[in-house]
């Protein structure tokens, strides 16, 4: 049985996959954790969550902090905190504004539960995995982020509503950037077994309003209602129970990749990975000439804003 932190819990998030994560079998502790001044409302979401137990027979020891080094004896810490981007914000910007909240709070984790695995949530996740990374001071394979995972089930999603066929027929994967860059892998789709190219409907799949739609979906959501929260919350869990249920799924995820995909790397980013309890691991794959290159423009979109993040933050620190 597990401990599961949640950096940022006070938020719609944060709180919402406190939720999911409490019907996993494997945990049998929850820790909420919120900035100081959010007493009351990391007590009544406590409360809140709490009631939920009561109803559903769940009996999850639950709690909170202000603390961070609360987060002693965590299995897996699930970091949501920081702040969304404003209109009209640069992602530079908010790349430095969260990776000053990450980089200090990863390296409290590191230090107080040097055991644990990370699993970053914050925007831009994929820059803001590689400052939890370095700050933490844990193994690559002990830091990732969600990365292109509810990406890849979007378009899972889409293409089966197309097909007419049940999702679990569908196996798809977006790779790269968790943003404007993302690169689906069309050369690595099937249904129910068979190469996607392979079956004559295929000519007449709209992949390009597809992959748009995919790409603006979380921006869509945020227009219409606030924030992104049931996608992530239930992508976050299973995440999450792949990671303690020791399942060894092959995800798409934003992990540390070496030369994994055709020698490109040496960033974290969205790539395929075995997930089991001893953390994650990019699985190296072949993909089409045309999306190899998408996918080396990706990687150097990010190492390029992770390496501008790395160098202010240098500076702001001394």
């Amino acid at each position: 049985m597990s401990k599961v932190t949640i950096i940022g819990a006070t938020g719609n998030v944060g709180s919402f996959a406190a939720h999911t994560i409490s019907e996993i079998p494997y945990v049998s502790e929850i820790l909420l954790h919120g900035r100081a001044g959010r007493e009351d409302l990391l007590c009544g979401l406590a409360n809140d969550l709490a009631d939920s137990f009561a109803a559903s027979g769940n009996s999850i020891d639950l709690s909170w902090t202000t603390d961070l080094r609360d987060v002693i004896g965590s299995d897996i810490i699930v970091c949501t905190a920081g702040t969304p981007r404003r209109p009209g914000q640069d992602r530079l910007d908010l790349a430095l504004e969260n990776a000053r909240i990450v980089s200090e709070t990863s390296r409290i984790v590191g230090e107080a539960a040097p055991e644990s695995t990370i699993l970053m949530v914050t925007n831009p996740v994929d820059v803001m995995t590689s400052v939890a990374l370095k700050y933490s001071g844990l193994s690559p394979s002990h830091v990732f982020g969600l990365g292109t995972h509810l990406d890849s089930m979007r378009l899972k999603s889409l293409i089966a509503q197309h097909f007419r066929v049940h999702v679990s027929e569908v196996h798809t994967r977006i790779i790269g950037e968790h943003g404007e860059s993302m690169v689906p892998l069309w050369s690595a789709t099937t249904i129910g077994g068979i190469q996607i190219s392979n079956l004559p409907a295929f000519s007449h799949l709209p992949i390009h309003e597809m992959v748009e739609q995919v790409r603006s979906s979380g921006e869509k959501i945020i227009k219409s209602k606030g924030s992104t929260v049931y996608g992530p919350g239930e992508a976050i869990a299973t995440l999450v129970r792949t990671v303690l249920g020791n399942e060894n799924r092959i995800l798409t995820v934003s992990a540390f990749v070496k030369s994994e995909v055709h020698d490109i790397g040496n960033v974290c980013i969205g790539v395929p990975a075995r997930i089991n309890r001893d953390g994650v691991f990019p699985v190296a794959i072949k993909i089409s000439e045309d999306e190899v290159v998408a996918f080396q423009e990706s990687v150097e979109k990010i190492r390029g804003i992770t390496g501008n993040v790395f160098r202010r933050l240098n500076e702001e620190k001394g």
